[in-house]
């Protein structure tokens, strides 16, 4: 080939791989990532019961939940309350065994009552109820 000028002129191909735009949705992917990871922490819908007396969560412990529709979740599987024990024990940290309850405030309280004794069977004595503080207007 020749250019205008009258010089030859040889084609090369790029050997450089562009980083730039690899590093700008890696940046936004891991910002992504640190907004909703909070959020999907509790990611079970549950409308809880409202108390006068809520006390701050200070401590990381295994979540138990009981949806609406009167699933039982450990954390955020899905789990069957006659196998609820064995996985309590697996999930379990070695140093003093505790639970946070978390309940819609539409399921019987004899749902409620067979998780808490099937934890209890796990060999948990710690048990705690989680609740939202009481709104005004609200009884």
């Amino acid at each position: 080939m020749v250019s205008q000028k009258g010089q030859p002129h040889t084609r090369s191909s790029l050997s450089d791989i562009n980083v730039t735009p690899f590093v700008d949705v890696v940046l936004v992917l891991l910002v992504i990532f640190m907004v909703t990871a909070p959020i999907l922490q509790s990611g079970i819908e549950v409308e809880l019961p409202q108390t006068k007396t809520v006390k701050a969560i200070s401590e990381e412990r295994v979540v138990v939940t009981i949806d609406r529709g009167q699933r039982l979740y450990l954390g955020n599987e899905l789990v069957n309350i006659n196998a609820l024990g064995k996985f309590l024990q697996a999930k379990m940290p070695a140093g003093q065994p505790a639970v946070f309850i978390r309940c819609d405030i539409s399921v019987p309280f004899g749902t409620f009552a067979t998780v808490m004794d099937a934890i209890r069977q796990a060999g948990v004595e710690n048990i705690s109820v989680v609740t939202e503080p009481l709104r005004q207007g609200r009884r």
